[in-house]
């Protein structure tokens, strides 16, 4: 179960810096300054953690979209609302649907995913439950994805994993214009609003 997530900052954005973050963010598909401002406290993990997110994210032979769909279901797995409201944007860019990404936060049995697509978010589940990859899951995914695109989603996930906990712990508040979690589409034969997960299993 998920405990409470705070309602404000435990650390605050670095104000000398927020002007600055604005100015550099403004051609950006995403708006995250309170991340950017928090994290600024500490320059050199700031600086190496940046190096290694924007590799995860946009260096790699795995396509942004299969990216942003580990991403986002790390980020719900974890109920970080923050992480998962910038890659709404970040999967938006990527070419998902609001759709698609409403029903990142479902069991997977619940969309009409693509064998691959389903493959990596149960990798995902898998390495939030258990911090291992199952060999059924492990079977099917190098179906689909080589050696090099294995490390990576593996990579990815466990990236957002730590980028979760940090968000939650030290109170990241969403940015303005930055959406929370996602309701279902009016046609979905599902809840308006999803419920948060408890402990994840297969096929979650």
């Amino acid at each position: 179960m998920h405990g409470a997530r705070p309602s404000a900052p435990r650390i605050q954005p670095r104000a000398d810096l927020l002007d600055k973050i604005r100015e550099s963010m403004k051609n950006s598909p995403v708006n995250a300054v309170n991340v950017v401002g928090t994290m600024a406290h500490n320059k050199n993990l700031n600086r190496a953690f940046g190096t290694f997110a924007q590799a995860v994210l946009f260096d790699s032979g795995v396509s942004r979209r299969n990216i942003e769909l580990a991403v986002l279901r790390m980020g719900w797995n974890c109920q970080a609302v923050y992480e998962f409201g910038q890659h709404t944007l970040f999967g938006r860019d990527a070419g998902l649907s609001d759709e698609e990404i409403y029903f990142v936060t479902r069991p997977l049995g619940q969309h009409d995913w693509a064998p691959q697509e389903r493959a990596l978010l149960q990798m995902v589940d898998d390495l939030y439950s258990d911090d291992c990859v199952s060999d059924a899951t492990w079977n099917e995914a190098t179906n689909y994805f080589d050696t090099a695109a294995m490390i990576h989603l593996l990579m990815a996930a466990g990236c957002y994993r730590v980028v979760s906990g940090f968000l939650n712990s030290a109170g990241v508040q969403l940015d303005e214009g930055v959406p929370g979690w996602p309701t279902a589409p009016t046609a979905a034969a599902a809840p308006a609003a999803p419920a948060a997960p408890t402990t994840p299993s297969a096929g979650i």
